[in-house]
């Protein structure tokens, strides 16, 4: 390598290390139109994916279920109508030998029914307030479970967008570092032709810049599939590709203690449980209903006629009725089952309490372990942090000594393999941390911010 070329080469890599210690791990870079921000997928999700979808379909079906039909309020009415028609053939002889026998084929009849009918159960015990009271509670459980699929899909989504960014500073990383090992190529290669050096140098600094472009052609593949992944939650063609962010901004005013509070206020999880236990008293007021008599309305129009053609008796007829009257029924003895249903009742929802204190004892510690997770990843962003700026800098060192042949290849590999794995504990640092404030908004219900459903 000549003098100049050894100047302009210098030049360019102290531009790279000053641009990339100025700017550190978050270099703006300018994309196309395709870029997706986070607020774009979440919407697309909102609109698309498949499990929302459902989950808001569901929900129709529970608000269709809370009426006060379905409750038993309101009366049935029950309407019916039949036709039938015989075709005969007599033969009758009799007793009385004044009268001629009968031989008559053909001889078509037909009579018809009809009549509507009417039950109204006017009195249940309350257990018709009751099932209204219940239809209620499980449309607003409706609404509570597609609310807790929302958030997870709304998470998820968040965590698959930070994967990509993770995996797209990894490449970004492993660009920089394949960029040095070329550089590095190139000149134990021109150290090699002026016999300035030794063959061993240069053909170790070729497998070094083929192991670092096997591990670039890695991550991009990863950094693809990342991408993949997002699509299939946004519902959208797996191939589609889009840009996103290059950086990663965990915030740092989070208040552990509001969010503990409205952990317990407002976690769905948390509030559907409530609801089940609700559910489960109302199960027990129902069944209590059944042991009470039940009154019902009875009322109804029926008619029928009649049309003979065989010759003798009635030939035509019509009867209208009109009843009306009501109904009282209890259940007196049916061998202990009602007893037995409620004291199940009872038990259950001793069942359901618990199963409460256990999903709010869980979340609890999950929440406390990713306040941990938090923390601790905010201490060693800013140890990474400083960390990467010292390796880069000595990464310049390193190869300047190298270049006036002051230092090893071997060295100078030890120190890019130290920058790399620096840049490396920054970037999972970042994203670790990305991970716990996005559950800690997520077991607080936060995580939706401003979107209600």
């Amino acid at each position: 390598m000549s003098s100049k070329e050894a100047t302009r080469f210098n030049v360019r890599f102290r531009i790279y290390i000053i641009l990339t210690l100025l700017l550190g791990p978050t270099i703006p870079t300018v994309f196309a139109q395709n870029t997706l921000t986070l607020e774009e997928a979440i919407g697309i999700a909102l609109e698309k994916n498949y499990a929302i979808r459902i989950s808001e379909k569901r929900i129709k079906i529970a608000e269709n279920d809370n009426s006060l039909g379905n409750a038993g309020f309101l009366p049935s009415v029950t309407a019916s109508s039949q036709k039938n028609y015989t075709s005969s053939h007599l033969r009758q002889e009799f007793f009385n030998a004044l009268q001629d026998p009968i031989d008559r084929s053909g001889v078509n009849n037909n009579n018809s029914n009809s009549g509507v009918s009417l039950n109204w159960t006017i009195f249940d015990g309350l257990g018709m307030f009751v099932a209204q009271d219940r239809l209620e509670e499980l449309e607003r459980a409706g609404r509570t479970n597609a609310k807790i699929t929302i958030e997870n899909t709304v998470a998820d989504i968040s965590s698959a967008y930070y994967e990509i960014i993770r995996q797209y500073q990894r490449v970004r990383a492993l660009r920089n570092a394949l960029d040095i090992s070329n550089d590095r190529l190139e000149l134990a290669k021109a150290f090699y032709e002026v016999g300035t050096g030794s063959k061993v140098d240069f053909i170790n600094a070729q497998v070094d810049y083929n192991g670092d472009t096997a591990a670039y052609i890695a991550q991009e593949q990863t950094l693809r599939n990342a991408k993949i992944d997002l699509n299939a939650l946004l519902a959208r063609e797996a191939t589609q590709d889009f840009e996103v962010s290059d950086t990663t901004i965990t915030r740092r005013d989070i208040s552990i203690d509001d969010l503990r509070q409205s952990l317990l206020a407002q976690n769905p999880n948390l509030v559907f449980a409530a609801q089940q236990r609700r559910l489960a008293e109302l199960d027990i007021k129902a069944l209590s209903a059944q042991q009470y008599p039940q009154v019902d309305l009875l009322g109804g129009f029926a008619y029928t006629t009649s049309n003979n053609q065989a010759g003798f008796g009635l030939k035509k007829g019509r009867n209208d009725i009109w009843s009306y009257g009501a109904r009282v029924s209890v259940n007196v003895f049916d061998g202990f089952n009602q007893r037995r249903r409620i004291q199940n009742a009872k038990i259950n929802s001793l069942i359901v309490e618990d199963q409460e204190s256990d999903i709010r004892n869980q979340l609890l510690a999950a929440f406390d372990r990713s306040v941990l997770s938090y923390r601790n990843s905010l201490q060693l962003v800013a140890l990474e942090e400083a960390n990467t700026k010292l390796a880069r800098q000595n990464v310049e060192i390193a190869f300047e000594r190298y270049r006036v042949g002051n230092s090893t290849s071997y060295e100078f590999r030890e120190v890019q393999r130290n920058t790399v794995a620096a840049e490396t504990r920054l970037i999972e640092a970042e994203y670790n941390a990305k991970l716990a404030e996005i559950e800690l908004l997520r077991l607080s219900g936060g995580v939706l911010g401003e979107r209600s459903l």
